[in-house]
């Protein structure tokens, strides 16, 4: 009947031609550390210097859900909002991508074992004074308070965390990003195969 739907083929689906040559299996390179220390600024710089892409997955995961981060921490509470990000992270698949992560990354196993993954991890330190400076009262931008902690405590949670997480730890609190990012793209153009965690 000329009324009726036609059934969906996927086999009418048109053809994808391969991938010409061989893509390629450089390494990523992962961003963490507190609100304020400069992941998103550094990760533009550093992906510029090594002809890398970019990804912010702040930015991915408000995308993903279509809306900003402190709406989603809104409406679906700490834990839930923990639980979306450690998804999405755990999800990436990329190469030759800097990425820079919310600082509540570290609090998921499976996002951090994801981005080790996916190439080297870089901390990026700064001091308590310089990160209460930068980020005020860290209202309206989706920072997660696990237990309603202060600032503070929250700072001195995490720190282990990112440490753990690295390859490389960047005091970008005593640098300006122009030089924290050449120092960070000097190391990692430089690091062998399974070097050794080191600080700048």
């Amino acid at each position: 009947m000329g009324g009726e739907k036609k059934r969906f083929d996927p086999a009418n689906l048109p053809r994808v031609p391969p991938f010409v040559g061989t893509t390629t299996d450089e390494d990523c390179l992962s961003l963490v550390g507190m609100a304020g220390a400069g992941k998103s600024t550094l990760g533009r710089l550093v992906a510029e210097r090594l002809g890398f892409a970019h990804l912010d997955t702040d930015r991915l995961i408000e995308a993903t859900f279509g809306m900003p981060l402190q709406a989603l921490l809104d409406a679906r509470g700490l834990d839930e909002f923990l639980r979306l990000e450690e998804d999405v992270v755990s999800r990436l698949w990329l190469r030759r991508c800097v990425v820079s992560t919310g600082g509540s990354v570290v609090y998921g196993r499976r996002a951090v074992e994801r981005l080790r993954r996916c190439g080297p991890v870089v901390f990026l330190e700064i001091d308590l004074s310089t990160f209460l400076a930068r980020v005020g009262k860290a209202q309206d931008r989706g920072f997660a308070r696990p237990g309603g902690k202060s600032l503070e405590e929250v700072f001195a949670e995490r720190q282990p965390l990112y440490a753990a997480a690295a390859d490389y730890r960047a005091q970008t609190g005593k640098m300006s990003p122009g030089r924290s990012a050449a120092d960070i793209v000097r190391w990692m153009r430089a690091r062998p195969a399974g070097d050794a965690k080191a600080t700048i």
